[in-house]
């Protein structure tokens, strides 16, 4: 269906964003349920939009990723330290497909339309449950029948959006460290001013544009693109004079724009933050351990995960392009960290595309298997280890899944990751000061590390123009070179900023 006649049908049954269990009102008057193929019937065209969108392929063109094939995504070539990988296990993977079990096939036929699950997203109070392979409505945890269901279909809401988004990886904002299902009501402004309904109280659309059921907006460590449109704070109508040296009424502040994302200021000194108003803890996972099952309070077998709230991002300059590993790659240790990557934010300091800035990242590690022979890691089949526990197992099967004997040795290896941090923004009272990042008791960042040294020693640089004279502190000396002399940075640095307009040619008593 699409949005505009959605629009109307909410506003007619007086939905709102939030669904209703209010019926008799509207375009879907007296429609009932008659399975799978209900939807369908009349939306044909929305349908075979929803078949080539990522959320039922799982998978799509990867522009910005550096590597791999052509077509990317989960439900083949994408590998990560949580859920690894989908192969031999389609059949919990595809609990949060938008499926109803089959696979997804790249050709739209009948029966790939009527797989789709319209309701997954467009009602907020269906359940489904799995059978013989199958999903079917859960009635018996549904509030409303199903006739009252799709005749109150309405736009997605957070909560329909974060019951699979929020629980990647194995439990509550466990993957993404900053998406929990905290967002879907929460009135703490102080967790999400963007998404708390005492805030801005945004729906996911409104930030993640939406065009033919595809969605605009991704991680770095996101392969596919469903939409290729650049997701910017200054876009529409929210923060449209955000941007430039004057935005923030302070020039200081203001030239940082150009090569500091808005997230690294706005997220806050911490990410994970708990909400105050949910019982259940924010925590995300920091360290996932394959070699050490336990079992959750719900009799699951999982890998022991570390968890952890309040924590502080890592920063790294990102140009929106990433080197992400996937299924069968090559394993090459990161001499930076002693780890095997599983996803890098390409980007540098010098690095002179326009849409490279400093981002907040989380970064997760985890102790996973590697094969010997091939230097590949090993797509653990999980299948076999969330029933019994067994590394070695599943690591066997994992083998046989990608053709090769289930005798190959193997051994533990640490991954580790980066991952996009984009929500949980803070209240502007708690964005970042100058200095949590400058000066000499700054802890945020370290800076020296993503580049800001001086390109030679202080006595050499300094000389260029100057005798040696006094020092009189890092503050003083860049606003008198910066903002009073309009001195470019690389006649100090190894970078440039020709955005700020800055000159190069200075000559000693300048």
């Amino acid at each position: 269906m699409d949005s505009v006649r959605l629009r109307v049908l909410a506003i007619t049954l007086g939905l709102g964003l939030a669904g209703s269990s209010m019926a008799g009102a509207g375009p879907h008057d007296g429609l009932r349920w008659n399975g799978p193929g209900t939807c369908v019937a009349c939306h044909q065209h929305q349908a075979a939009a929803v078949h080539e969108s990522a959320h039922y392929q799982w998978q799509g063109p990867a522009p910005y990723s550096v590597n791999g094939p052509v077509l990317q995504g989960k439900f083949r070539s994408a590998f990560n330290s949580y859920c690894i990988n989908i192969t031999g296990n389609w059949g919990a993977c595809g609990g949060c497909h938008v499926g109803l079990g089959a696979l997804p096939e790249p050709s739209v036929t009948q029966s790939q339309l009527e797989n789709i699950d319209c309701l997954i997203c467009h009602q907020e109070q269906y359940k489904r449950r799995k059978v013989n392979g199958v999903f079917v409505p859960d009635t018996a945890a549904m509030t409303i029948t199903m006739d009252v269901a799709v005749q109150t279909v309405h736009m997605p809401t957070r909560a329909t959006c974060l019951q699979c988004h929020a629980r990647g990886g194995g439990g509550d904002n466990y993957k993404r460290g900053d998406i929990s299902l905290a967002h879907a009501a929460t009135t703490d402004r102080t967790f999400d001013v963007h998404m708390a309904t005492t805030g801005g109280d945004l729906t996911c659309q409104q930030c993640h544009t939406t065009e033919n059921h595809r969605m605009a907006g991704r991680g770095s460590d996101l392969r596919q693109t469903d939409l290729d449109v650049q997701m910017t704070c200054s876009n529409g109508t929210c923060h449209p004079r955000m941007v430039g040296v004057a935005s923030h009424g302070s020039s200081t502040i203001g030239r940082h724009v150009a090569r500091v994302a808005c997230q690294t200021c706005h997220v806050g000194r911490t990410s994970a933050r708990n909400a105050f108003d949910t019982a259940a803890s924010e925590a995300t996972e920091m360290h996932r351990d394959w070699a050490t099952p336990h079992v959750t309070p719900t009799g699951a077998i999982h890998p022991l995960p570390t968890l952890a709230n309040n924590i502080r991002p890592l920063y790294r300059f990102w140009n929106r392009y990433s080197e992400n590993y996937s299924l069968g790659d090559v394993a090459v240790v990161d001499p930076g960290t002693g780890f095997y990557p599983t996803s890098r934010p390409l980007g540098s300091i010098d690095d002179a595309t326009p849409s490279s800035k400093l981002y907040p990242f989380k970064y997760k590690t985890a102790d996973q298997p590697l094969d010997l022979l091939r230097s590949i890691l090993v797509p653990l089949d999980t299948s076999v280890y969330f029933a019994t526990g067994d590394l070695a197992r599943a690591a066997s099967q994992g083998m046989v899944n990608m053709g090769y004997d289930a005798r190959d040795p193997w051994e533990m290896v640490t991954t580790d990751t980066l991952q996009l941090l984009t929500h949980e923004i803070a209240p502007k009272s708690r964005a970042l000061r100058c200095e949590d990042c400058h000066g000499p008791r700054a802890t945020q960042m370290d800076l020296p590390s993503l580049g800001y040294t001086l390109k030679a020693p202080a006595a050499t640089v300094c000389t260029q123009c100057h005798d040696n004279e006094r020092n009189p502190g890092w503050r003083d000396v860049h606003e008198k070179h910066v903002t009073d002399k309009k001195i470019e940075c690389s006649m100090c640095h190894s970078f440039s900023r020709p955005e700020r307009g800055l000159r190069v040619g200075v000559t000693r008593g300048d």
